[in-house]
């Protein structure tokens, strides 16, 4: 008797989650965490009008959502200023990005990124045989310059920017990402992921022709919508890129549950708006907390902060430990330089008082096996 035949590529990859969740940790742990910080979910939740829609919703799961996305992909398109034949949308930008994957690398295609840049899209890039070229960060930053120059080198099909940056929170200003654009080599095609795009000042929204066939721009309800278990992410892109998406995707991927939601937060912007200051109120509180504790705060323009830990990855490493241990969730860069810190979501202040009292404890604990 034997079993399935894997081709040689499912062979040669590990069996992984790119990331260990909070649930696994808990039940190593066999606790739950006081403070969940860690996975930059939104604390607050979706807005109210989200949460009626979803629950009216859930009357009517014995249907498949709409497999055309049609009413969400109409606001959305309406919310952005493109046509609907701009807009794609998958579950989350983590499925989007396997899709594109799927549709345009091969075996040996290169693909350029920056090392310790957000990991899921490495996973979906060697899920389908791509060879992926990393360049360093730059002052915390990830670097378009290097990330241009690598791609050429490499022929490269994909390149890969967040912006604002994930595990950072660093970003680029809007005349540096809009002249990246102008300066894809030719047949390379940019992944702009805008996930924490909402957390930007207005002005540092690169303007960029939804029709541009050299950029795909990625977004989600997971961050400032506060919908992260619900899935759904959506792509701005030329039509014919959109379009080719309908090869691959999963076309009743999305639950109506989630496509309900979406639609609902997105008619709430106000709520919206509450939410971007709350996130601000947090920024400011976590490091003021990292200030008490003789620590740096990194700029952010996101819904977490980044706290430089001031020595090496090992010493980080054992500050995120303790607080694991203490029943606090946050996590960490997890390639030198940027290894130094830890990153701290934002959340509510009982969770950030909770986070105050356990990290003086963590870093003595781990100052006293230096």
């Amino acid at each position: 008797m034997t079993g399935p035949r894997y081709t040689d590529l499912a062979q040669s990859l590990p069996a992984l989650v790119p990331f260990v969740g909070p649930e696994a940790q808990e039940r190593q742990l066999n606790q739950a965490f006081r403070a969940r910080l860690g996975a930059n979910e939104s604390v607050f939740g979706p807005s109210p009008l989200a949460i009626a829609a979803m629950a009216k919703a859930a009357a009517q799961t014995w249907m498949y959502g709409d497999p055309e996305n049609y009413d969400l992909r109409l606001a959305l398109a309406a919310a952005e200023g493109v046509s609907p034949e701009n807009i794609v949308i998958g579950e989350g930008i983590d499925g989007l990005l396997g899709y594109l994957a799927r549709l345009l690398i091969g075996p040996g295609d290169s693909v350029v990124t920056s090392a310790g840049a957000y990991p899921t899209f490495n996973y979906h890039v060697s899920g389908f045989g791509g060879q992926i070229h990393a360049v360093p960060y730059s002052g915390d930053h990830e670097d378009p310059g290097a990330l241009l120059a690598k791609a050429l080198e490499t022929n490269a099909k994909l390149i890969y920017l967040a912006n604002p940056d994930n595990p950072m929170g660093s970003w680029q200003s809007r005349s540096t990402v809009e002249k990246m654009v102008r300066d894809i080599p030719e047949g390379c095609l940019l992944i702009l992921d805008e996930a924490y795009s909402q957390f930007l000042a207005p002005e540092d929204v690169p303007a960029i022709d939804p029709n541009d066939p050299r950029v795909i721009r990625f977004r989600t309800f997971s961050k400032a919508y506060g919908m992260a278990g619900a899935r759904v992410g959506y792509g701005i892109a030329a039509p014919e890129l959109i379009t080719a998406f309908n090869k691959v995707r999963n076309h009743f991927g999305m639950a109506r549950i989630s496509q309900a939601g979406a639609l609902a937060a997105l008619a709430d912007q106000d709520y919206l708006a509450k939410i971007i200051a709350h996130v601000a109120q947090a920024r400011t509180h976590i490091a003021e907390i990292a200030q008490t504790n003789a620590l740096v705060a990194l700029p952010s323009a996101t819904n977490f902060v980044t706290i430089d830990c001031g020595h090496d990855g090992d010493f980080a490493r054992a500050v995120l430990a303790n607080l694991i241990a203490a029943g606090v969730f946050v996590r960490m860069p997890f390639v030198a330089p940027q290894d130094r810190c830890i990153r701290v979501s934002a959340g509510t202040n009982g969770d950030l008082d909770i986070f105050a009292k356990a990290l003086p404890g963590a870093l003595s604990k781990a100052r006293a096996d230096l």
